[in-house]
Parts: C-alpha cells; structure tokens; sequence
C-alpha cells in the first residue's frame, strides 16, 4: 500500500509544482543555478564515459565476429546502434540517476531538515514549484548531453577500432551510414525528454517529503536512486514496446 500511497502523492506534487509559479525575476537566477548545477556539472563525467564505453563496444564486437563472410563494416554498425538506441539514452540516465539524482535528494532533504523547507511555506512561497520547476526546466536541456554521449561513444568507438587494428577508417565509416535509420534518432530523443523529466520529479520527491534527521538523507538518497532507475527501465520497455514493434 505505501508504494500506491507514495504514486498517489508523486502525482499531486507534480500538481502542486505547476502552480501558484514564483516570481519570474527569481526563477530565473534558480534555472541558471540548476543549468550549471545538473547540466554542466555533470558533462564531466558523462564526456569520460561515453567514450571509453563507444570504445569497449567497439573492441568487444570486433573480437567476437571470427567468420570472413561476416562484412567488416559490422563494427562500425554495431556500434552506432548501441550507442544511439541503448548507451547515451539509457545507460547514461541511469549513471545521472545516482550522480544528479542523489545530488538533487539530498540538497531538498537538508533544507527539510533544517525547516528552510517550512520557511518558505511560512514566507507564502509555494516551495514545491520554488524548488522543483527550475530542476525540470534546466533537464529540458538534458538532450543536449545526450547528443554529446552519443558523439564521443561513436568516436571513442571510432578511435579504438582504428588503433586497435580491428577495423579500418573506411570500414567503421561505412558502417555508421549503412541502413541508417533517422527515426531512431527521435526515439531516443523522446525517451531522453521523458527520463529527463523522471530525473528531475522523483529524486525531487524522496527529498520533499522525507523525514528525520541527517541519516534519513542519504537513505532517502538511496531509495530515490533505486526507484529512479526502476522507472527508468520501464519506461525504456515501453517506449521500445511501442514506437520500435509493428
């Protein structure tokens, strides 16, 4: 029952955060705070690993074609839709589940804890949109990370067939153009706007409405992560289920 009780409560919050909108001269200084904080915060870390793992994609695949009539461009194919369909999207989602959404819990739950949280109410501020609304609007931009995971995941898997000797330039080349579908591209961008804004409500929920003392954040953390990557997950089957099936 807590698990309906807690979707119920998701929901309304989500009510609560598109209404009574704070003044938009200070809104405006919270998005910007948010673009640096979960956009440009994390290009770091995601720059570091799309490229490597485009690089093992890359490496794994070649090793484990052994037949001579398999076509060699199948590298840079394999490649290309790991990375489009599956890595950026998916893969990198979940890793900033546990780095923007652990980040986005915990800053909510310390100003619970330290009743800023009350202040604001107290204040006639609506909180739930003071907080939460710059978070979804700054992830509105996530796609543009997504992009650059799927750039350097190619690259990296580029880089590391050519120098590896597993393939040659012309070959992973080929591979990238050969039956290249457009429409897989807005699949992907469609389930990174939906993650986008998994991200930003449902650690933002665990860090409203937690209670307790400094432990309770970083369980509170913890459970936001874990159920953030569960909706991850499935929304991922079901977007696939119905725009890549017939």
């Amino acid at each position: 029952m807590i698990y309906l009780e807690n979707i119920g409560r998701y929901f309304l919050m989500l009510k609560s955060v598109f209404s009574k909108m704070t003044k938009w001269s200070m809104l405006r200084n919270l998005i910007f705070k948010e673009i640096d904080d979960l956009i440009i915060g994390s290009m770091g870390i995601v720059c570091f690993i799309s490229f490597f793992v485009g690089g093992v994609v890359a490496i794994q695949t070649a090793l484990n074609i052994n037949n001579p009539l398999i076509p060699k461009y199948l590298v840079g194919f394999a490649t290309r839709q790991s990375v489009i369909l599956e890595f950026a999207p998916t893969f990198i989602s979940i890793i900033m589940a546990g780095k923007v959404g652990s980040f986005i819990t915990s800053s909510i739950g310390t100003m619970r804890v330290t009743e800023q949280i009350d202040a604001l109410e107290v204040m006639g501020v609506n909180s739930l949109n003071y907080l939460v609304f710059p978070k979804i609007v700054a992830l509105s931009l996530y796609p543009f990370v997504i992009t650059i995971a799927m750039f350097l995941g190619i690259l990296g898997g580029w880089l590391a067939s050519i120098y590896g000797g597993f393939s040659t330039s012309a070959d992973f080349i080929e591979g990238l153009q050969i039956e290249f579908i457009p429409f897989h591209i807005t699949y992907a961008f469609i389930k990174t706007f939906l993650f986008a804004f998994v991200l930003a409500t449902i650690p933002s929920f665990y860090g409203y409405y937690m209670k307790g003392g400094a432990l309770e954040v970083g369980k509170a953390s913890t459970t936001s992560f874990v159920w953030t990557s569960v909706a991850i997950i499935l929304i991922n089957y079901i977007i696939t289920q119905l725009l890549l099936t017939k």
